[in-house]
């Protein structure tokens, strides 16, 4: 694995030809930009990172990210804004990088994206912008599209290493108060919008931090809690209030925040926290966590850090993961971080299949966990003392595909066997808590406990919105940062306008 030292080097000896030439008022052409190879993230060696929480992904160097830039097309039909859900204007951006002009090209990405650092570090761009991107279409290789996601991410890291943030301009205050439930990507996104056309706007957060999943569920090797807390601390220099340890539903309920409080509108993005569980057998052993509770105990109690933290954590020699998402990769690679001496994913599926980012599924697999496809467990084996000490899994072949599009998989029958391990960890996605229905009468929610919303993320009640995971079950950060713009953009016309009215309008 090259250093980023060495990549960069290699990098700053492509991009002087070309620089010479643009300074002599020449053009590249497309086939010469196609040719330029696409840029290798540099990244901590395998055999260190499974050990720590650092970073592993180090981010480009200035000749790296300037020569990636360099091989965008600038297509006039722009496909890669239309595959972003908050449409970042991505030909913009990336021509001032590739003009060096790193303040300009993080200044434009803010206009509608308020956590670049965040985004470019944990958002499935192969899945959406960089899906859409001509050059990768192309040359027939979704991998060799532009990555908008990286460049995207050292524009944010730029401006903030060089101590050169700014704050999107507030305006005056118009007077109006709006409530904000959660404090994840939906909120966050939603508050600072509000906050622009100068609101009164106040976060409410049931944890002692803010940040919702992107503190307690994201590890710090994938997302520094550093990053997170700037993006927070910039909302607090724009005037939006934030108040921890709150849990909205209990603390206060929603018609309480409009009737009592005088709020003019709320807007719900408490995310989806409630795990999901496989229903079989032994699941209450010693030894059995939702990833939802494993990963909040590693990342915002900290359990990794055995000097200054007292947080109990569960020492594993053998921990298998059930689950093919990004949070059954963050689980795993926590677990083997957490001392265990081997690590196994367990997915019903094939690799093919798995909704994981492929980088993270990389990762993962340099950094050795075993991967166990085609398997799914029946039950979970435990010993006198309650504890686990294996799984009984079961055999799968593909078959015919699902509504997803992806092949089901189906049981081989009289294939199932012993498989050793003393943790299990169960990362099948999470719904949304149903405190806030139950707690608001006249709020509506589907049979899974997700708040019902029309095109503007307004609910059934006037007045009150919601977007991100409460609204779309697990989701990603950037699907719900798209549904806070959505719902910020409704409720400041609405509050410009006076259109707000009572009853179910």
């Amino acid at each position: 694995m090259k250093t980023g030292e060495i990549l960069e080097a290699e990098a700053g000896k492509l991009l002087r030809p070309i620089l010479d030439k643009k300074a002599a008022g020449e053009k590249l052409s497309a086939k010469e930009r196609m040719a330029i190879p696409s840029q290798q993230m540099p990244a901590q060696d395998p055999k260190v990172r499974r050990r720590n929480v650092y970073e592993v992904a180090l981010g480009y160097g200035e000749a790296q990210a300037r020569l990636e830039a360099e091989r965008c097309l600038g297509c006039k039909n722009t496909p890669c804004i239309a595959g972003c859900p908050v449409g970042v204007p991505i030909p913009r951006f990336i021509a001032e990088i590739q003009a060096g002009n790193f303040k300009a090209a993080a200044d434009i990405i803010k206009e509608t994206n308020l956590l670049p650092a965040v985004c470019g570090r944990v958002c499935p761009q192969e899945k959406q912008c960089q899906e859409q991107c001509t050059l990768g279409k192309i040359l027939k290789d979704t991998e060799k599209a532009v990555a908008v996601g990286r460049l995207e991410r050292f524009a944010a890291d730029w401006e903030r290493l060089q101590g050169a943030v700014s704050l999107p301009v507030v305006k005056a205050s118009t007077g109006k108060k709006i409530a904000v439930i959660g404090s994840g990507p939906a909120g966050l996104t939603a508050a600072a919008d509000l906050a622009r056309e100068g609101h009164g706007v106040t976060i409410y957060e049931a944890f002692h931090k803010a940040g919702g999943v992107m503190i307690y569920g994201i590890p710090e090797f994938r997302l520094p809690k550093t990053i997170v807390q700037a993006e927070v601390e910039g909302l607090r220099k724009m005037g939006v209030k934030i108040e921890n340890n709150f849990l909205a539903g209990r603390t206060r309920t929603i018609t309480e925040f409009l009737e009592k409080d005088g709020c003019d509108a709320v807007f719900i993005g408490a995310g989806a926290g409630l795990p999901k569980f496989l229903g079989i057998p032994g699941e209450n052993l010693v030894g059995v966590f939702s990833a939802n509770e494993y990963l909040t105990r590693a990342n915002l109690m900290k359990a990794y850090d055995r000097e200054k933290a007292d947080t109990p954590v569960f020492l594993s020699n053998v921990a298998a993961v059930i689950g093919g998402g990004n949070v059954a990769m963050d689980a795993a690679r926590m677990a083997l971080r957490l001392g265990a001496a081997e690590v196994h994913v367990i997915y019903r599926r094939t690799r093919g299949e798995m909704p994981a980012r492929a980088e993270e599924v990389e990762h993962a697999m340099e950094e050795g966990i075993i991967f166990d496809f085609l398997r799914n467990p029946n039950r979970i084996l435990g010993d006198e003392k309650g504890r686990v000490t294996g799984m009984e899994l079961q055999k799968f072949e593909l078959g015919e595909s699902d509504a997803s599009g992806r092949r089901s998989p189906v049981a081989i029958a009289g294939s199932e066997y012993g498989f050793n391990c003393d943790t299990v960890i169960v990362a099948l996605g999470n719904e949304p808590n149903p405190l806030l229905s139950k707690t608001t009468p006249g709020l509506q929610a589907d049979r899974r406990g997700r708040l019902v919303v029309n095109e503007v993320q307004k609910t059934s009640l006037d007045r009150v919105y919601a977007g991100g995971d409460i609204v779309l079950g697990a989701a990603t950060v950037i699907l719900a940062m798209g549904e806070g713009r959505k719902a910020a953009a409704e409720i400041n016309e609405r509050l410009k306008e006076n259109k707000f009215i009572s009853g179910s309008g």
